[in-house]
């Protein structure tokens, strides 16, 4: 398969008619349908059902639509990765949940943009799983992870500033006027937990011997829509402290205090893009300048 040939063929399946995709790649129509053709025969499956007027993908059509999405940015990224010269431009994938440090990502982000105003960022929001697993894929070229999480395939530079934990309850309920609360506070009560086996199993870890007494009534991955259920009472969502507000919640901390850390994660041993090789070595120098400074 060709790119310019995929090419083609997304054209067409966004245009749904070869007439006005052969206008819009300046080629003829009968050229367009022969390559169509030969992508078929080279496939050996049928990518779309003709009619007078439209043409439709199959199953088969929809599959190689999105490979060929992929298989042609990734194209065009490394095009430009090589194109570079004197000046650092490209685009840098970076993945990262909801936390505290999401300040200093954008730090960081900031003063590499002020140096490098070409470089362009496309900042993906998940969980540290679904982080990890792009990262592997190789649509993300770093990622800000929450611990505990499996490093090993992976160089990292941690970040001195601990996320918090606590819980946010609706302001109707009755531990809305506690200042901290504690396991037995929290004991056979409806809670709403992370997705994350890991997170789960740290947090089991704090609640010690009331561990027994847990009811999870749901879980998930977006803060958002798990404060929502809290502030229905349908539980208590343990969860990060974070900068934003939630109406008619309130976030109480733990007690025992129970933090987290968040590291700046790459794939070891990878060659890796200008963009990012170069972002991951301002990176290092400056979470470990604000090391020192904590010192």
């Amino acid at each position: 398969m060709e790119l310019r040939v995929l090419g083609y063929f997304l054209t067409v399946a966004r245009e749904e008619n070869i007439t006005k995709a052969a206008a819009l790649l300046h080629i003829t129509q009968p050229t367009l349908s022969r390559q169509l053709m030969q992508l078929e025969e080279e496939l050996g499956v049928k990518l779309f059902r003709r009619s007078n007027h439209s043409i439709v993908l199959t199953e088969q059509g929809m599959l190689l639509k999105r490979r060929a999405q992929e298989l042609v940015s990734l194209a065009e990224k490394t095009k430009q990765e090589l194109g570079q010269r004197e000046q650092l431009s490209g685009e840098l994938s970076i993945g990262s949940g909801e936390y505290q440090n999401s300040r200093l990502l954008a730090e960081i982000l900031a003063a590499f943009h002020e140096s490098h105003s070409a470089v362009q960022f496309e900042v993906y929001g998940g969980n540290s799983d679904d982080i990890k697993e792009r990262i592997e894929r190789g649509t993300l070229d770093v990622g800000f992870l929450l611990e505990p999480v499996d490093v090993g395939k992976y160089e990292f530079v941690r970040s001195p500033l601990k996320e918090e934990w606590g819980i946010l309850v609706s302001e109707h309920s009755d531990l809305a006027g506690k200042e901290r609360v504690a396991p037995e506070d929290l004991a056979d009560r409806p809670l709403i937990f992370a997705r994350r086996d890991l997170i789960k199993k740290e947090i089991i870890h704090w609640f010690g011997e009331y561990a027994d007494r847990l009811q999870i009534v749901a879980s998930g991955n977006l803060p958002y829509n798990l404060a929502a259920l809290g502030k229905r009472e349908m539980g208590v969502f343990l969860n990060l402290k974070l900068d934003c507000q939630y109406d008619g919640m309130r976030y109480i901390p733990l007690f025992p205090k129970l933090e987290s850390h968040t590291v700046l994660a790459w794939k070891k041993n990878q060659t890796m893009s200008p963009v990012a090789s170069a972002f991951v070595s301002f990176a290092r120098k400056y979470i470990h300048g604000i090391s020192d400074d904590k010192i």
